[in-house]
């Protein structure tokens, strides 16, 4: 494999660019299960050793891991491996080694997670009307 090192690729070329070849690299990490999801990735300094890559290059290979749905930020934690996406289970024993799929599977995530609140809050207020009914009828 031919790594560019300049940032940009010859036109019709198959060379792979730093950033490429980074995230290429930890997405067979993770296809392997040499790293697992929740597990930390590599930290920048790490990267940038391992690959004698400046900071731009692995800035720019772990926004390639997110925004394929291969990794997640977590402010002030660092990054980690996503879970693998729940939804796509087809019952051929195949869920799990699929990751997030980018923005649409967040936007999913976020309205199950909107709707779990809405049930758990739609409950927490009939028992709140219950109990203040319960109230009234001894006269409280």
């Amino acid at each position: 494999m031919t790594v560019g090192r300049r940032g940009r690729r010859p036109a019709g070329s198959t060379v792979l660019l730093t950033f490429e070849v980074i995230a290429e690299a930890l997405r067979e990490r993770i296809s392997s299960g040499g790293l697992n999801p929740g597990d930390a990735l590599p930290t920048q300094a790490v990267l940038m050793a391992e690959f004698g890559a400046s900071s731009l290059s692995v800035q720019k290979a772990m926004a390639l891991l997110k925004q394929d749905g291969y990794a997640i930020s977590r402010p002030g934690k660092g990054a980690f491996v996503a879970h693998p996406h729940v939804a796509g289970d087809s019952g051929d024993g195949e869920a799990g080694k699929t990751p997030v799929g980018g923005t649409s599977a967040r936007v999913a995530a976020l309205e199950r997670a909107l709707t779990e609140t809405l049930d758990q809050l739609t409950a927490l207020l009939a028992r709140v009307e219950a109990l203040e009914a319960a109230g009234t009828e001894r006269g409280c």
